[in-house]
């Protein structure tokens, strides 16, 4: 993380406030804004830690800072400590530490051993812009508190980020659920996320998800998460990028070809300006033909589709990613319309209708078939066409992207029953 003062703006300010209202040292309102509130609150934390208390967050604050954006420390055992005795230490609960150390036996405890100790509060935010870095800490994070989690990677972007995946579940039947192929759509990656912990969090202790017991779906499911499929371009809109990077600027000169559309808010593509959902060999010969007729036709901040199909690189390792599994369905979250799209062309994967159906039944989207416009060389065209096997684009919330994080309870309160009917209709 980088290192941030008095002044500073930026997702680094909104973490950097978030992990101080977790750790009880609240500045006020995360309003990625580094205020004397935030100042104040910094140095109390850092003396509260024997830190230097200069109002610098740099390494050594952020190493201290590290638990409240993880949500867990590591405790080394010593003489009279128990799940319960670190339970009241911690302010955590037995039952959350014995999930985290599954291995462990909390009758015999040995000096000297480490365990994960969760802390009070849920691992995901949804009050903060959401940047690649971010994820990771979630990530790491959440398998700290739920081991049974499967994390690791599918491959690169551009600049060299690993794009995550997580696996939830043990079933035979594989699903899997993507987000942010679009970089200005990037709340739909905490939509996934939120989804995984409490998935996770109901599968630890016994709950239910959606109303339906997770060890059921856990045992019927395996589902792949994917929750930011173009770190590069989310890193961009939400400024995770630097201004001075040699990538900003990069894309900085792409957008200037394209006055009309705003920078980088209006910013979709990969870090190249290539757009990550116009690169699947989905008859993108025809999607080359509209965009071109559109003007797209270089580099741009969306609607560009490549040289080739899967020319951007996040795209062909979903790609991959995706030839690696059996999956029966697939959901591609974006941004916006309250609508869901099942249907490529004239292909019709048995039940596909059916599910969609469903799907806005129990979240008040509309069913509708793909706009001709935008109806090729999409990831999840490509899937219905190369394994007739029900796809959705699911277009979530309202307004004009990046949509709000105030639309973010309802978004997930909308979509929360279509994840989890995703796991039982195939």
């Amino acid at each position: 993380m980088e290192t941030i003062s008095l002044s500073s703006t930026g997702p680094a300010v909104c973490y950097l406030q978030l992990a101080l209202t977790r750790a009880g040292f609240a500045p006020g309102p995360i309003d990625c804004e580094f205020g004397p509130a935030t100042d104040r609150a910094l140095r109390r934390f850092q003396s509260s830690r024997g830190l230097s208390p200069d109002g610098i967050a740099g390494p050594l604050t952020w190493n201290a800072l590290h638990p409240f954006l993880t949500g867990y420390v590591t405790h080394t055992v010593v003489r009279g400590n128990t799940f319960w005795t670190l339970s009241r230490e911690y302010g955590t609960s037995p039952e959350a530490i014995a999930a985290a150390n599954p291995n462990l036996n909390p009758r015999y405890l040995t000096i000297g051993q480490t365990l994960i100790i969760p802390l009070a509060f849920d691992v995901v935010p949804t009050n903060v812009p959401y940047t690649h870095a971010l994820v990771q800490l979630i990530i790491e994070g959440l398998r700290a508190r739920y081991p049974f989690l499967q994390t690791g990677s599918i491959g690169q972007s551009v600049l060299g980020r690993p794009i995550p995946y997580l696996r939830i579940g043990t079933g035979a039947t594989e699903v899997s659920y993507n987000a942010a192929h679009h970089a200005n759509e990037w709340i739909t990656t905490p939509v996934l996320l939120k989804f995984a912990e409490e998935y996770a969090k109901a599968l630890a202790f016994g709950g239910r998800i959606a109303g339906i017991p997770a060890a059921a779906l856990a045992a019927r499911s395996s589902l792949y998460l994917i929750p930011m499929v173009n770190p590069d371009g989310v890193d961009l809109v939400t400024g995770g990028l630097s201004p001075a990077s040699e990538a900003y600027l990069q894309a900085q000169a792409i957008a200037q070809n394209y006055p009309q559309i705003p920078f980088p808010s209006g910013w979709k593509a990969n870090i190249l300006g290539i757009d990550t959902n116009l690169s699947y060999p989905a008859y993108w010969e025809r999607a080359r033909e509209i965009k071109f007729a559109d003007g797209f036709t270089s580099p741009a901040p969306r609607d560009f589709v490549g040289p080739a199909p899967l020319a951007a690189q996040e795209s062909r390792a979903l790609y991959d990613f995706t030839l690696a599994h059996n999956f029966a369905l697939i959901l591609a979250y974006h941004t916006q319309g309250e609508v869901i799209y099942w249907q490529f062309l004239d292909f019709l994967p048995p039940r596909s209708r059916e599910i969609a159906l469903l799907f806005g039944q129990v979240s008040g989207y509309a069913v509708e078939e793909t706009p001709m416009a935008s109806g090729y060389a999409g990831y999840k065209d490509w899937f219905i066409l190369h394994y007739n096997r029900p796809g959705y684009t699911i277009e979530a919330g309202l307004g004009e992207n990046p949509l709000p994080l105030s639309q973010f309870d309802k978004i997930y309160e909308d979509n929360l029953p279509i994840l989890s009917l995703g796991l039982q209709v195939v």
